[in-house]
């Protein structure tokens, strides 16, 4: 982020700009004060942007830790160091789940606002910045929508009416092609949206101000949106979504990549990161990566393995036998589970059963990646020793004026060559699937700094990188591929499992209730969150209404697209 508290001054001077009164002459004849000529809509878009992808430390904690960056199976809660079990988020907790939902649902005000302030007849007419702001909100409500389900769409936004309706994920999906459509046309040819003060520029967190990498985000989510819709009942617009979207300008190499820079200086209340979370709270809210995660990469001698994540500390743990209770005769089955996951991965480990009948546990110091089983239940806690699993890479949780901190990953040109992929792979685009396929993975590594000598032997050796099998098997590793090209993206990591369903064992839930956390939902794998108490206690007859057309207000009740 940029400027953050330059732009907060500005948004102070233009306030005052658009409501002076007498008293304010001096402040307004002043050489040094802001002119109308000095002032711009451009300073209201700086807020939306960051709210929506780096919020401050609660719905940062509450809604992308707790749920979404866990439901998508990419870290772990869980172990001996933690204050939850990995259980947490799969079994309802109002006060977490109310966090997501009031910080997305009141999300909008800010960037209604921009784009009141820039329409037609606005403070700022601006139609080059309204389309901006339309992009964002196609992201905005795919994210709100892919999340709830239901949500207000058509009248949220409405001044007229206080308690809007929920609309169906269908509508929402077909509105937002729509804004889209006029936001690409809009643009046209155009590269900024104006000169001087009404060039976004600087205060544009996403692209820069340049309007057609706008337009080739606009294009590239739209394809992401179409290929989700794809298959869904009603979703008659799905494929010219997608035969529109594939025959324009998509996102294309490392220079089209949508990352927003996070700001080391502005407080944690103001926007958070990785690193307020894992620092300010402890060990006990530190995170492991997951098993499905590390196996994907060690297994397939991915190099991103090395970047994502750090070698487990090791060392030697003590496995401690209960002497009574009901656990006594759990014990060696809980043993024997963390054990098979160190030899899943390789571990040149030893164990040793002391006189008291606990185990003790050696493996080496910081060699192995070792990735956490998701969803273990709070009995497992002691078993999964913190030391045996791999921590995320530095640079994904460092704290604030500290190194560098990874930037928040908005949309890639990864994630637009799996798109074409999956699309060609389908029938329902052109192209080589393979060129394609191998194209994104070339791209989500150097995402990450992967020298291109060791993508080429990737692509070269591994069979991860090739789409010689089935149809179903070629959409799985595009899936899975996609799947880790997300990460720190949780919600559409999240997303991919539930629309494709892969990783398969993600998707598969879990069923041992002696290992896992089966929540609320039976071990089931989580489809959506349930709805804030906010939405119920004032606007209950449209929340009963959504209910009553897409089904119970619990976790597992699938999405409108979802496919698994």
């Amino acid at each position: 982020m940029k400027n953050i508290l330059k732009i907060f001054v500005m948004f102070i001077a233009v306030f005052l700009l658009s409501n002076c009164t007498d008293d304010f002459n001096e402040i307004n004849t002043k050489p040094d004060s802001f002119t109308v000529d000095e002032v711009s809509a451009k300073y209201f878009l700086t807020t939306p942007q960051y709210k929506l992808y780096a919020p401050d430390r609660y719905p940062y904690w509450r809604a992308q830790l707790i749920h979404a960056d866990r439901y998508s199976g990419q870290v772990c809660f869980g172990h001996s160091s933690s204050w939850w079990s990995d259980e947490l988020g799969y079994a309802y907790n109002s006060g977490y789940t109310d966090a997501a939902w009031d910080w997305l649902s009141s999300y909008i005000g800010d960037l209604d606002n921009f784009m009141r302030l820039t329409a037609t007849g606005g403070e700022f007419e601006n139609d080059k910045m309204y389309a901006i702001g339309q992009i964002i909100k196609g992201l905005y409500f795919q994210m709100f929508t892919d999340v709830f389900g239901m949500v207000p769409y058509t009248e949220a936004t409405n001044p007229d009416i206080v308690l809007p309706k929920f609309d169906e994920q269908s509508v929402i999906y077909e509105g937002i092609i729509a804004e889209l459509d006029e936001a690409i046309a809009t643009i046209g040819d155009a590269t900024s949206t104006g000169v001087a003060v009404d060039d976004v520029a600087d205060n544009d967190l996403y692209c820069g101000g340049d309007l057609q990498q706008w337009k080739r985000l606009a294009n590239t989510l739209k394809l992401r949106i179409g290929m989700r819709a794809y298959g869904a009942a009603g979703a008659g617009f799905a494929q010219s979504a997608v035969s529109s979207a594939l025959n324009a300008d998509l996102l294309d190499g490392e220079g089209d990549n949508i990352l927003m820079e996070k700001d080391e200086e502005i407080s944690q209340w103001g926007s958070a990161c990785y690193g307020d979370v894992w620092y300010n709270f402890g060990a006990g809210s530190d995170w492991t990566m997951s098993k499905t995660m590390i196996d994907l990469l060690r297994d397939n001698n991915d190099p991103r393995l090395a970047v994502y994540a750090q070698p487990a500390v090791g060392g030697t743990q003590t496995l401690e036998k209960p002497t009574e209770g009901s656990e006594v005769e759990n014990f060696q089955k809980r043993v024997d589970f963390i054990l098979a996951v160190l030899e899943e991965a390789g571990v040149d480990y030893t164990s040793t059963t002391l006189e008291d009948g606990s185990v003790e546990v050696t493996m080496p110091e910081n060699m192995y990646y070792v990735g956490q089983p998701t969803r273990l239940n709070g009995k497992m806690s002691s078993f999964a020793r913190y030391n045996f699993f791999s921590k995320p890479a530095e640079v994904v949780i460092n704290k604030k004026n500290n190194g560098e901190i990874r930037a928040e990953l908005i949309m890639s040109s990864a994630e637009s060559y799996f798109l074409q992929a999956e699309a060609a792979v389908r029938g329902i685009g052109s192209g080589s699937a393979q060129d394609l396929y191998q194209e994104g993975i070339r791209q989500a590594m150097k995402l990450w700094g992967v020298s291109d000598a060791d993508i080429d032997t990737y692509l070269a050796n591994e069979d991860m990188a090739m789409l010689t099998g089935t149809e179903e098997e070629n959409l799985e590793k595009i899936a899975s591929q996609r799947w880790i090209a997300a990460f720190t993206d949780g919600f559409e990591a999240w997303s991919i499992v539930r629309d494709m369903g892969y990783p398969a064992e993600l998707a598969a839930g879990v069923q041992d209730g002696d290992i896992f956390g089966l929540g609320d939902i039976n071990g089931n794998y989580p489809t959506r969150m349930r709805y804030g108490n906010s939405v119920i206690n004032t606007n209950g007859d449209n929340y009963s209404a959504a209910v009553a057309v897409q089904g119970p207000d619990v976790q597992n009740t699938k999405l409108w697209w979802a496919k698994q």
